[in-house]
């Protein structure tokens, strides 16, 4: 089994656990879900966005522990301060470290950046979940859905006003999803490897129509790549591991954002 695999499995089983200890009826009766959600997309591409999607994640997979010492509270602070277009906060502990209470806690402070809940949907429950917990905005990764579910999840998300991040790898998942007026994430990680290559997401940008908005995810390191990105169509910039390997991830998110041209 590859990393994927290994975590795709373990979700399933999570998520069947949690089904028996937590009601739909109770996600629909949180206070969260009586809010309209905030539009990824329009974060995205509104005048003067700076189109980063800032990332809080403790730790990764092939990385290990990134940062356990910063809070999601004080990093939601700092991102919010830098001007980032949205905030992406993890919620697999597994893997990541995250949970879906550090959603809960940014969404208290921030309330006008859109939050995209990142981790591995296998089940619509966790779409109703998402809108219960705050978020504005679900991942979707191709490499672990069928056609089917990506339509079908896609459709529930926006039932519930949730803006889709649709995340691909290969032109085989990108022929997945219907390409019309979607969020489609490039991600430059291998998810089977963890190797890193930003030639992906400009070799799979072309193949992605206007209507769409194009946003590059992992391996951001540089403002210089952001600049050259966006010769491509990129409106959206995924960073973490980048600024959650600081001391201070929203300063380091505010010095990067400085320097973007």
């Amino acid at each position: 089994m590859d990393i994927l695999e290994k975590i795709i499995a373990y979700k399933k089983q999570e998520i069947k656990k949690l089904k028996n200890e937590v009601s739909l009826e109770k996600l629909v009766k949180s206070p969260n879900f009586k809010r309209t959600p905030l539009s990824l997309k329009k974060a995205l591409t509104s005048a003067g966005s700076t189109g980063i999607i800032a990332e809080y994640k403790r730790k990764s997979p092939s990385k290990g522990i990134i940062n356990d010492t910063s809070s999601v509270v004080e990093v939601t602070q700092g991102y919010l301060k830098a001007n980032v277009a949205a905030q992406s906060i993890l919620t697999d502990f597994e893997f990541f470290g995250g949970s879906i209470i550090d959603i809960i806690q940014a969404r208290v402070i921030n309330e006008t950046t859109p939050i995209l809940r990142k981790d591995f949907i296998v089940d619509a429950f966790q779409i109703v979940e998402a809108k219960a917990i705050g978020a504005d905005a679900i991942l979707l990764i191709a490499a672990c859905l069928t056609t089917q579910e990506l339509k079908n999840y896609g459709a529930l998300a926006k039932e519930l006003g949730l803006d889709v991040l649709y995340e691909v790898h290969s032109e085989e998942e990108l022929d997945k999803i219907v390409l019309d007026d979607k969020i489609i994430g490039i991600n430059n990680r291998n998810l089977k490897t963890f190797k890193v290559d930003l030639e992906h997401s400009i070799s799979l940008a072309e193949k992605i129509p206007q209507s769409c908005v194009k946003v590059s995810e992992s391996g951001i390191s540089d403002p210089r790549i952001i600049t050259g990105l966006k010769e491509y169509g990129f409106q959206g910039f995924l960073i973490g591991e980048n600024f959650m390997k600081t001391d201070n991830p929203g300063e380091a998110c505010q010095h990067f954002i400085n320097q973007i041209d």
